[in-house]
C-alpha cells in the first residue's frame, strides 16, 4: 500500500514529462525506499497512479537490476563479475563470500544483513575487482579488506 508522502513524490514525479509514464522508474524508485524492495501490490499501485498496467510496470522493474522485485537484506552487495573483475579474482572473492561471509550469489544471509548480487559492471575497472555496498563503491578488493568494509554495516 503506497503511503500518501508517496503518492504525492509519484505525483510530483511525473508531472516533469509529457506522459506520467516516464516516471516509472522514479516512482518504482520512491517506493523501494521504504521497504528496500518493490512488493506486487506496490507495484499495482504505482501502475495505477502512473496509467500503467502492472506487467508494462513489472517489465520495466525487471529490466533495471537495481529494482528489487523480492525481499532483500538490510545492505544489498553487487559484486561485480566483468571481465575486468573476472581477471583481477572476483571469483576468489566469491568463495571468500561463500566461505566467510556464508552469503552466496543471489542470496540473502540468514541474519538479513547482507544480499549478494552480480552486477555486470560498476564502471570501477580501473579498482578491479569492485563491489558497491548500498550505494557506496569499493575496489581494489580482496578477501581481507572485504571483511574490513563489511563491518561498517549493522
Amino acid at each position: 500500500m503506497l503511503t500518501e508522502a508517496e503518492r504525492h513524490q509519484i505525483a510530483r514525479e511525473s508531472r516533469q514529462y509529457p506522459h506520467k509514464r516516464a516516471a516509472c522508474l522514479q516512482a518504482l524508485k520512491i517506493v523501494q525506499e521504504r521497504e528496500g524492495w518493490v512488493s506486487d501490490e506496490d507495484l499495482e499501485a504505482v501502475a495505477g497512479c502512473l496509467d500503467m498496467t502492472p506487467a508494462e510496470l513489472d517489465a520495466v522493474a525487471t529490466f533495471y537490476n537495481l529494482i528489487f522485485r523480492k525481499p532483500v537484506g538490510r545492505h544489498v552487495i553487487l559484486l561485480c563479475d566483468s571481465i575486468s573483475c573476472w581477471v583481477m579474482g572476483c571469483t576468489q572473492l566469491q568463495t571468500h563470500f561463500k566461505s566467510h561471509q556464508q552469503l552466496e550469489l543471489g542470496k540473502t544471509s540468514a541474519n538479513g544483513r547482507f544480499t549478494l548480487l552480480p552486477i555486470v559492471c560498476l564502471g570501477a575497472c580501473d579498482r578491479a575487482p569492485a563491489m558497491m555496498v548500498d550505494h557506496e563503491i569499493y575496489g581494489n578488493l580482496t578477501p581481507e579488506n572485504i571483511d574490513e568494509i563489511l563491518e561498517q554495516f549493522e
